[in-house]
C-alpha cells in the first residue's frame, strides 16, 4: 500500500462524517443548493468534496465504478483504504467518480428496477466550476425554481423521465458540492 492512500481521510472523524454527512444530505434534499464540506482530502485528482462525499457514502458493501483520470492507482489505494468499497465496472456500481465526459454513456448504469428502484448508481461528477446559475430545476425540494450549472440538458431531461427509477447526481468542485435527485425537471435556463 502506497503512501498516499493513508494520507486524507477526515481530520477528526467523528466530527467531519458529521458534517460531510448532513452536507451530502442537505444537498440531495435541496437540488441547486450549493454546500460547503471541510475536513478530508484524497489523491489528485479528487478534490476535496468528492473524497468528503466518498468517506460518506461508500462502504464495503457498496461498489464503485472509478472513471478516466480517477480510476489510478493512489485514488485505488485511497478508496480501498478509507472506504473499502470494491471498484467495479459500470454496470455493477452504486457509486461512479469521475469527469462528465469520463462517465458518460449515462445507460450504462444501473437505473433500478420497478421492484427496488433504490438500486441505481449516484455518479459523483468532478466539475471544474459550480454555480447557482444555468439550467432550472424543478420538483421536490425545491420552493419554485433554483438553478445550477450543468454539464448538459438533455441527458438530465431524459433521465428525470424515468423517475421513479433513473441516476442520481453529486456535482462537486473543489470544497463545494450540490446535487440533483432523479426526481428533479430539468429545463433550459429561463
Amino acid at each position: 500500500m502506497t503512501a498516499h492512500a493513508l494520507d486524507g481521510g477526515f481530520a477528526d472523524p467523528a466530527r467531519d462524517a458529521a458534517f460531510a454527512f448532513r452536507a451530502v444530505m442537505t444537498a440531495m434534499s435541496r437540488p441547486g443548493e450549493i454546500a460547503t464540506v471541510n475536513g478530508a482530502f484524497g489523491p489528485a485528482p479528487m478534490s476535496p468534496a468528492a473524497a468528503a462525499t466518498l468517506l460518506t457514502l461508500c462502504d464495503m458493501d457498496t461498489g464503485l465504478h472509478l472513471a478516466g483520470e480517477h480510476d489510478c492507482e493512489p485514488v485505488r489505494g485511497w478508496v480501498a483504504f478509507h472506504t473499502g468499497a470494491p471498484v467495479t465496472d459500470k454496470a455493477k456500481a452504486s457509486f461512479a467518480l469521475g469527469s462528465w465526459q469520463d462517465l458518460l454513456p449515462l445507460a450504462d448504469y444501473p437505473v433500478g428496477t420497478a421492484e427496488y428502484p433504490d438500486r441505481s448508481t449516484t455518479l459523483i461528477v468532478e466539475c471544474s466550476q459550480l454555480s447557482t446559475a444555468g439550467a432550472t430545476l424543478k420538483g421536490p425540494g425545491i420552493e419554485s425554481t433554483a438553478t445550477l450549472s450543468l454539464p448538459e440538458i438533455q441527458g438530465f431531461v431524459a433521465n428525470h423521465r424515468l423517475f421513479p427509477l433513473g441516476l442520481d447526481f453529486i456535482f462537486t468542485c473543489g470544497d463545494r458540492l450540490a446535487s440533483l435527485p432523479r426526481s428533479t425537471e430539468v429545463s433550459e435556463c429561463m
